[in-house]
């Protein structure tokens, strides 16, 4: 399954940005599936969520509510894909559970529409496999200070001591998939805000 592509690049508004991607998932079916992969702080949430405003329609699921904690960024993104994914391109019902942070299990039970369109993001989500059934595929990254600026800014003390340990998955994910050269747009997300965006830049890929 082929990913839809841009044709030019130039520097986009966040509206700007997120018309392109719309459009490009659009093109390709009426129930497209979209994924944005990017490192933490990168901006995807930000992304994800201008986004889903302009296809109501879409279900959006944050890979940060399927993560099995702080060590299960690959079985978070398998988890995606086996439940969500595959079970909506073969136009069958997903379930998937909700991860609780506080108790440190699987909670409450979600199901996704095979009749709707979908929108999944979160870090290490861009693989081969996901790829496959994937509509548009999305990068989405900046400078490392920013990152974490943001990424601290958003969740604190709470995720503090966990940033190394996070980025050294993110960094097994890089080595082994190769998430950036599998995206059909890429977005440089610097100057992207915690809440709404600022400005985006959004450049073709090659797959």
């Amino acid at each position: 399954m082929s990913s839809a592509r841009s044709r030019s690049s130039r520097d986009l508004t966040p509206d700007a940005a997120v018309d392109i991607i719309v459009t490009a998932a659009s093109a390709v079916r009426a129930v497209p599936r979209i994924l944005i992969d990017g490192r933490s702080g990168s901006g995807k949430t930000t992304l994800a969520r201008a986004i889903a405003s302009r296809m109501p329609a879409v279900q959006s699921v944050g890979l940060d509510s399927i993560y099995p904690g702080w060590d299960g960024l690959r079985e978070g993104a398998d988890r995606a894909c086996v439940d969500i994914l595959e079970p909506h391109a073969a136009g069958q019902p997903g379930r998937w559970r909700e991860w609780d942070w506080v108790i440190s299990q699987y909670g409450a039970e979600h199901e996704i529409d095979p009749t709707r369109p979908l929108l999944l993001e979160g870090a290490g989500l861009l693989t081969a496999r996901s790829a496959r059934w994937a509509d548009v595929c999305v990068w989405v990254d900046a400078p490392s200070t920013e990152r974490r600026r943001r990424a601290l800014q958003r969740d604190g003390a709470t995720y503090e001591p966990h940033w190394d340990r996070w980025a050294r998955q993110e960094d097994v994910h890089l080595a082994e998939n190769s998430p950036e050269s599998r995206a059909s747009f890429r977005v440089d997300a610097r100057t992207f805000q915690t809440s709404e965006p600022d400005a985006a830049r959004v450049s073709p890929s090659s797959r």
